[in-house]
């Protein structure tokens, strides 16, 4: 019998905050566009497709925490369709809704508040993951370009 093949697995694209003219450490706003790029993307989607719809909301201008919650739910389902979702843009509408009011009520809508109150690392991870939809995977790729903050409370 012969030995089964397998195939090399797919190599994922890593994203940093410069492929999107983002500079995290320049204050909430692109912090806040890094933080939705990397939420669609720790999800189970192609990268290219969580990619488009990041941009559907950047070149709609829903770009804060206050434009997601402002959409009407079937808005929004239409915004991960026209990116590009085809089965999981429901299940996407309720995550990014629900994380998005766990944002503002917990931290003002502020990740720079959520880093602020962070003591460390560690903890900022935690919180991160206590957002709806939020997993290892989401916070770590998140975490990749928050490291400054940190480094800048030792100087």
């Amino acid at each position: 019998m012969p030995a089964k093949q397998t195939r090399p697995k797919k190599q994922r694209p890593i994203h940093r905050p410069d492929d999107f003219d983002l500079d995290v450490m320049s204050g909430e706003d692109d912090l806040f566009r890094w933080f939705l790029l990397t939420y669609l993307l720790g999800k189970p989607i192609q990268s290219v497709v969580a990619v488009k719809t990041w941009r559907q909301f950047i070149d709609r201008k829903i770009d804060l925490p206050w434009a997601i919650l402002d959409l009407s739910d079937r808005q929004l389902v239409s915004l991960f369709h026209s990116g590009g979702y085809t089965r999981y843009q429901h299940v996407m509408t309720h995550a990014l809704k629900t994380a998005m009011q766990q944002l503002v009520s917990m931290y003002d809508g502020s990740l720079l508040l959520m880093i602020e109150d962070s003591a460390d690392e560690a903890e900022l991870s935690q919180r991160l993951q206590k957002l709806y939809g939020v997993g290892p995977k989401t916070a770590e790729i998140f975490m990749r370009e928050t490291e400054e903050y940190f480094a800048r409370r030792v100087e």
